[in-house]
């Protein structure tokens, strides 16, 4: 559907004056001026609204937005008209109705809708209008409520059909507006209207002005349940694509999509004609990306027309389907020293008024591993509602803490609102309960939902605390009933705290509380779907407060049960963890006893136990440094593993001393410090250690290799010395990389140790950090020539960030090598759904051993294609793949009806060229393969002709050997040695299918022959537009009345090759006889670029004012494409039988065929042409045994004959 464009646009071309914006009414207005109050020409200049509206319904849209883009009080208020408010909302809503009933009456097959426009305001909750008072605003939300809720009355009584909060810059304000619909709809009785939502990216870094990205974006207001979510404004339609494109994968909502008319001018103005914006919409509409699209600033009815004429060939977008809680986690950690009650250290600086200091606190707990950030202000001297808003404030302007949620705790409802009303991200509430009963439970769950935070629910009703575990149970799953049959709550954001209570108290009732809770976790995972489980850890060992080294490990062996029966996140100290395999055996016993109530005397001898082990159950200092009287091996893993950084430095040194053992300061890297990083791997991945641990031991890691850093830089430069070579230079290195953490993931350790590794190789590494989003790795590898770019992931969302990157580098046409590793990366995922996704080696990298081999084979690339065979057709067997009709059914649509009919070529029939001089091919030559051919490659920056030659090692030879073929490139053209010979052939074809009809003349009613098409199988990404290709669909169908054609084309310089080559042979000069073959093969595929350009601009003349250079014909930059059979796009060598019937190709040329279908002489090449723009290469792939049966009836061949000739294709093995 189509939504109008800019309303400011419309009205700034009718040049109102100060007198005719005041009208009769407003003569005598107290504000000096109202020029500029769009808003309130609705009041007085009605009919011009009214014509915009009219224009652009009659242009294309089927929806227009009511002008009151500034409606609020808040907004008006600078005009001294904030008292006006509603009236304008409503008469501007009624005017927009009048204008739709008009034209619908037009055309009753196609109403039109009013949507009724609520803006930002002028006003941001969020960011602090002033640098020296993070805490301050000049606007709360009760006040944008307040003034949303009168705008959306007004919008509504003036008839509008829809609600678009729009132009978001600060999310706190879109929630705010959300708050206030649905506080409206609530109270006042108003049918529900569809809700659209649009943010605003405000630059390439793809976050709103408040700072949110796109997916917390997304996340912050899905609870709204709108109809479409989208993005308006501040970027043009080029510049908006990937932002959209992140959008449209992360929601299962409709898209919508009004971008600016490019960006502005110097002068503030849009320039972007209508035709040149509607081009760049058609990239959003050709990937499927647009439900609902229109125009914002700059954009007039003419934009609108344009683009409706552009994007209406193609089909909308299909919104994924997301169940609840679709993004899965491992166990989350939230942070609990943000609690006034349970830090005294935090409860003093807040008391004080030390919030910047209070602020330390909470960044401390993220960078020791918190994902959440719990925070209590309760406190008796505390004004707590005052304290949460005032800390949450301060924390919006840290984003190193921002960017984690916050869990809004308190037993205090005033306080929790006072809190929600700060966020702008989607919080958590902890907690509520049944406690006082249903009506309040519900009460408090409705108001947190209009917010769109999760909330905790405690295991408590009107009776108690619940203690045992069917108790237990009973309560949540009534909670959850509640939730979701009366709220229709989201069940992924119910969270269920089953009470974690204290054991070892020396009261036997106490003794199976754990495993009352761990009971209760396997009850709500089985019964209760989607829902989630916390609780706070600290209080299962309460009973031994300041036994430390005691409650660390009682709280790791509970943990390491309880995320196994399904606990999702837990209140803790993220640095106050043990891991379960290094608690002492004898520790170990008593606490699994305690924890499962094995032992009715466990609390007495966790009792002897701290006492003997230290009155505080601390270690005695010489027990904490026994550890270091291990090798230095066994220090250096033991720091790791328990990520102690000490005495990292002084053991990485001495390690590096041992140059016997370590000659180099990499074979430290090699040796023990991965060793320990294997151990850190595998007890994270056993679930043994936790994510705060593992940050602790990558921090060793990079401690280590910081010391180790400027020896191995040191040892670079020295080498670099010896060859002579600068160390500035990057052709110094062996290659670029390109190393990222994909977006959404934060776990950096494998990549920083591969990063390691190939730098102490020699490769220049260029690592672009964590959460990388794919524009950014695009950018980073084409300003820095990469040659390698590698992406790393941990958490399972990775994966498909992963496939998405390679998506995006096939669409924008990349060729570099992608190399993927990480914990939850596979070689068998790689190949099945990453490797499809690119056309270029995609390659899975086990560890950071393999990093340099598998590097070095991708740059060298006589070794790509048995790397890649290796390391991704072994995955292929598990590739799933469609049902042939399935596959038919998504094959390449193409609107025949665009673009007038295809060309006619300028003659049908065969034409020989047998006249073409050599040295005109020369110019058309591509020297990367000969140098290939001769295994000579240089070194970045100096791997292509003609930089090959100032390679320092291969250069002097390269160069040798070009000024011999260019000796040989003279006699072989003034001696003619070889001769070339060609032949083009045009004829009428129409699609059948899967085959292609090619005519005998242009009556079209006699079949002469028929060309045979494969299609694509194996299965696609499910959020994949991409059509299931066969070369058919280039063709326009015989059902469709469009005359099409299909050329094809034989070339050779190979004759003489042989004769000339016994000569040489005689005389023992294998030298000669290599390069002149090598030649040939120049030649021949010179001839053949040669001849297509002829082709393209003259013969067929389809792309007559085709102007490319020699380098961009070589990168394919040309309209058409000149697949051959017996390669990818048709791998069936027998299709070459018809083409050298209808072309008379050996008749003409010369150019035969052996009883392989090999083409003589060795030096040919043979294409059919497609001229279609939509015509592209693609690989056919591996495919079914159904296909193999039809297409073996098709073409009159047996199945086993079939096989015979695809059998690399094949899917299935054949019998």
């Amino acid at each position: 559907m189509f939504i109008d464009g800019a309303m400011g646009t419309m009205i700034q071309r009718y040049k109102f004056t100060e007198a005719q914006f005041r009208g009769d009414r407003f003569v005598n207005h107290k504000k000096d001026f109202l020029k500029g109050n769009n808003d309130l020409l609705s009041l007085t200049q009605p009919e011009a609204i009214m014509e915009i509206h009219r224009q652009y319904l009659l242009a294309g849209s089927d929806m227009v937005e009511t002008n009151t883009f500034s409606g609020t009080s808040i907004a008006q208020a600078d005009y001294h008209m904030e008292d006006l408010a509603y009236e304008l909302n409503k008469v501007s809503a009624e005017i927009a109705k009048k204008v739709c009933i008009e034209v619908t009456a037009m055309d009753p097959s196609k109403p039109r809708f009013v949507v009724g426009a609520i803006g930002p305001t002028n006003r941001t909750a969020s960011i602090s209008p002033s640098v020296e008072n993070p805490s301050l605003r000049n606007v709360t939300f009760d006040e944008l409520v307040e003034a949303y809720s009168e705008q959306v009355r007004g919008l509504l009584d003036g008839g509008s059909d829809i609600l678009m909060i729009e132009t978001i810059f600060d999310t706190l304000n879109a929630k705010a507006a959300i708050y206030a619909i649905e506080k409206v709809l609530d109270e006042d009785g108003y049918d529900r209207p569809p809700i659209f939502i649009s943010g605003t990216i405000v630059d390439q870094s793809g976050r709103t002005l408040s700072g949110q990205t796109g997916d917390a974006f997304i996340s912050s207001v899905r609870h709204s349940n709108p109809f479409a979510i989208g993005l308006n404004c501040a970027l043009g339609a080029d510049q908006m694509l990937p932002f959209l494109q992140n959008i449209s994968k992360n929601t299962d909502t409709l898209t919508i999509c009004y971008p600016n008319a490019g960006l502005p001018n110097t002068f503030g103005e849009y320039d972007e004609s209508p035709e040149a914006m509607a081009e760049s919409v058609r990239a959003f509409a050709k990937l499927g990306l647009l439900n609902i699209v229109g125009g914002c600033c700059g954009t007039t009815p003419d934009h609108i027309k344009a683009i409706h004429d552009v994007v209406l060939k193609y089909a909308p977008r299909i919104p994924p389907c997301f169940g609840p809680g679709h993004n899965g986690t491992n166990f989350v950690n939230v942070g609990e020293r943000c609690n006034v009650s349970g830090s005294r250290v935090f409860a003093k600086k807040i008391l004080n008024g030390a919030y910047e200091d209070a602020l330390a606190i909470a960044r401390a707990q993220v960078e020791n591993g918190a994902q959440i950030i719990d925070i209590n202000m309760d406190e008796g001297l505390l004004d707590g509602k005052a304290a949460m808003a005032k800390f949450l404030n301060y924390i919006a302007s840290e984003p190193d803490i921002a960017k984690v949620p916050i869990m809004v705790d308190s037993s205090n409802f005033e306080v929790v609102l006072a809190g929600l009303k700060c966020a702008q991200g989607k919080c958590i509430v902890n907690s509520i309960s049944l406690k006082e009963g249903e009506e309040d439970f519900l009460k408090k769950a409705k108001i947190i939902q209009r917010f769109g935070a999760a909330v905790v629910v405690m295991a408590f009703d009107e009776i108690g605390q619940a203690v045992e575990a069917d108790r237990k149970y009973e309560i949540c799953k009534r909670s959850y009933d509640l939730l979701v049959s009366k709220l229709n709550w989201n069940p992924a954001d119910i969270i269920f705290d089953p009470n974690i209570l204290t054991i070892a108290t020396g009261m036997e009732e106490h003794n199976n509380y754990a495993v009352e809770f761990i009971e209760s976790c396997r009850m709500i995972k089985a019964g209760l779907p989607h829902a989630k489980i916390s609780g706070g850890v600290s209080n299962l060992s309460f009973s031994f407060r300041g036994k430390e080294i005691l409650r660390q490990a009682m709280h790791s062996v509970f943990l390491y049960h309880t995320i196994q029966a399904g606990m999702d996140m837990g209140i803790v100290n993220a640095g106050f963890l043990t891991i379960y395999d290094d608690i002492p055996k004898d520790l170990l016993a008593i606490c699994e006893d305690a924890v499962w109530n094995r032992d009715p005397n466990v609390t007495e001898k966790l009792l002897n136990y701290a006492e003997s082990h230290g009155g505080a159950g601390a270690k005695s200092a010489a027990e904490d440094e026994e550890w270091r009287k291990g090798t230095v091996e066994e220090r250096l893993s033991y720091a790791l593993v328990k990520g102690i950084t000490k005495f990292v430095v002084q053991d990485t040194e001495e390690a590096r001393c041992l140059k016997e053992k370590y000659p180099r300061p990499l074979n430290v890297i090699e040796g023990p410090l991965m060793s320990g990083m294997s151990v850190v791997g595998e007890l994270f991945g056993s679930g043994k250690m936790f994510l705060p641990q593992v940050i602790k031991s990558a921090r060793v890691m990079k401690s280590a290799v910081a010391h180790l850093i400027p020896y191995m830089e040191e040892e670079r430069l020295a080498e670099l010395a010896r060859t002579g070579q600068t160390g500035d230079d990057d052709s110094a290195y062996n290659g670029v990389v390109i190393m990222a953490t994909v977006k959404g993931d934060v776990h950096d350790i494998g990549k920083n140790i591969v990063g390691v590794v190939l730098g102490c190789n020699n490769y220049k590494v260029i690592d672009l950090g964590v959460m990388t989003p794919a524009e950014k790795i695009i950018q980073a590898a084409i300003d820095n020539k990469a040659h390698v770019i590698g992406l790393s992931g941990l958490i399972t969302p990775s994966l498909d960030e992963m496939v998405y990157v390679a998506k995006e580098l096939e669409r924008r046409g990349m060729s570099i090598p992608l190399m993927v590793g990480g914990a939850t990366t596979s070689k068998m995922h790689t190949a099945v759904k990453i490797a499809p996704r690119y056309s270029y080696p995609t390659i899975h990298v086990l560890d950071a051993s393999r990093s340099v081999v598998v590097v070095s084979n991708l740059l060298d690339k006589n070794n790509n294609e048995e790397t890649f065979d290796a390391e991704h057709y072994e995955g292929l067997k598990d590739r799933r793949y469609l049902a042939l009709d399935k596959a038919r059914s998504l094959g390449a649509k193409i609107d025949w009806t665009a673009g007038g009919k295809p060309v006619r070529p300028s003659f049908l029939g065969s034409r020989t060229y047998n006249d073409i001089e050599l040295a005109s091919l020369v110019s058309h030559i591509d020297w990367n393969p000969f140098f290939q051919t001769w295994q000579l490659r240089g070194k970045y920056p100096n791997r292509g002709y003609p930089r090959i030659f100032n390679d320092e090692s291969v250069g002097p030879e390269a160069k040798k050997l070009f000024d011999d073929a260019q000796v040989m490139i003279k006699e072989i053209i003034d001696s003619k040695i070889l001769v070339a010979r060609a032949v083009v052939w045009f004829a009428p074809a129409n699609a059948e299918g899967d085959d292609i009809l090619v005519y005998k003349d242009e009556s079209r009613t006699e079949v002469v022959g028929k060309f045979f098409g494969l299609r694509q199988q194996a299965e696609k990404d499910s959020d994949s537009n991409e059509p299931y290709y066969c070369l058919s669909d280039f063709v326009a169908p015989n059902t469709s009345d469009v005359p099409d054609y299909i050329g094809g084309l034989a070339v050779s310089v190979g004759f003489g090759v042989d004769e000339r080559c016994v000569e040489y042979e005689k005389n023992h000069d294998d030298y000669s006889v290599i390069m002149l073959k090598a030649l040939a093969d120049r030649f021949t595929e010179a001839l053949a670029e040669y001849l297509h350009e002829k082709i393209r601009k003259e013969l067929w003349g389809y792309a007559p004012e085709e102007s490319l250079t020699t380098e961009e014909l070589l990168q394919v930059k040309y309209r058409g494409i000149r697949p051959a059979p017996g390669y990818p796009s048709q791998p069936d060598h027998t299709e070459k039988l018809l083409m050298w019937k209808l072309m008379n190709v050996e008749e003409l040329t010369g150019i035969g065929l052996t009883e392989s279908l090999a083409m003589t002489p060795a030096a040919s090449v043979s294409a059919v042409l497609f001229g279609h723009p939509e015509s592209t290469y693609f690989a056919v792939g591996k495919i079914q045994k159904d296909q193999i049966v039809d297409y073996a009836q098709r073409k009159n061949m047996t199945v086993a004959a079939v096989e015979k000739w695809l059998s690399s294709n094949l899917a299935y093995d054949a019998d």
